[in-house]
């Protein structure tokens, strides 16, 4: 399957005709999920291909574990991790996106070949990453973001979730646009999972539309997260390992996208790009203009 089919180029952001599943690659050996599964070049590009003839869209390449207590990597480590990859999958002819939180890693990335920067800090972690983004022209995903979370989830106090995640969010793109990155090309993320518990995520998901209402398209990244794990947990409370977490993963995609989120970031694709094509099929179905119905018309066949 071809992953530009359906898709458009708007402005230096890519759009498609429903929800875009984005397909992720780690190339860490400590990712919560699958750390160490496609930790060399080879194995990761492959891991990519194999995601797009799923049916992904686009591919995001990340060389760093953001999880909850990950140690940080230093930056030529990154840049060996994620460089070869993004370049691999660019030269098939795949949209890339690089999920890094250094400017040197977009930078290059970009230089590679990647279409747009996924960045879990907005652009906090590093000052340099803004000036880049926008020196080069690129999309940008701003992520919700109260901090790295090598001491586990932190600042994850609330007294309305929705509302201060959407008001943090306004405020960080505007600092973003202040910054020099077009507004067409400003790409917001909730942050489930990041500073927020179970609880936290699902409201934010309830509540999609306060994102939405921001004016920019969204990313859902709710693969196999923790929260998932807790709605799943059986009768011990004891929740499924994170690999086990993949069909729910495809019900929240099937739910953002029929919210109207731009993409879904998940490790496992098949199951998700199923679910949004399924999606936009009754959603176009419910647009429709049908033919009224005509009275009687069942007859006594239809009479019980």
């Amino acid at each position: 399957m071809s992953n530009h089919s359906g898709r458009r180029q708007v402005a230096g952001l890519p759009h498609w005709d429903r929800c875009a599943v984005m397909g992720v690659v780690n190339v860490t050996p400590d990712s919560f999920s699958d750390g160490g599964r496609w930790f060399d070049t080879t194995t990761a590009v492959k891991r990519g291909l194999d995601l797009v003839a799923q049916g992904a869209d686009l591919i995001d390449v990340g060389g760093e574990s953001t999880r909850p207590g990950a140690t940080r990597v230093d930056e030529a480590e990154e840049l060996r991790r994620v460089i070869p990859v993004v370049r691999g999958l660019a030269a098939e002819g795949v949209t890339v996106s690089v999920d890094t939180m250094r400017a040197s890693v977009a930078e290059q990335s970009l230089a590679a070949g990647a279409a747009l920067v996924n960045d879990v800090s907005g652009g906090l972690a590093d000052p340099a990453m803004i000036p880049a983004v926008a020196a080069a022209g690129a999309p940008f995903v701003v992520m919700h973001w109260r901090g790295f979370l090598e001491g586990g989830t932190i600042q994850g106090v609330y007294a309305d979730v929705v509302s201060e995640v959407a008001d943090e969010l306004r405020a960080r793109v505007e600092a973003v646009l202040e910054g020099g990155i077009a507004a067409d090309k400003v790409i917001v993320d909730p942050g489930l999972g990041f500073s927020k518990g179970a609880d936290h995520d699902l409201a934010l998901l309830a509540r999609l539309d306060r994102v939405l209402d921001l004016g920019h398209p969204v990313l859902v990244a709710a693969s196999r997260k923790r929260f998932l794990g807790r709605v799943l947990a059986g009768p011990d409370g004891a929740p499924p390992p994170a690999r086990e977490r993949d069909a729910a993963t495809a019900a929240v995609s099937a739910l953002a996208a029929r919210a109207g989120a731009w993409a879904v970031r998940v490790h496992e694709v098949r199951a998700t790009a199923d679910a949004v094509r399924v999606t936009r099929a009754i959603e176009q179905a419910r647009t429709a203009d049908p033919t009224p119905p005509v009275p009687g018309a069942h007859g006594a066949e239809g009479a019980r």
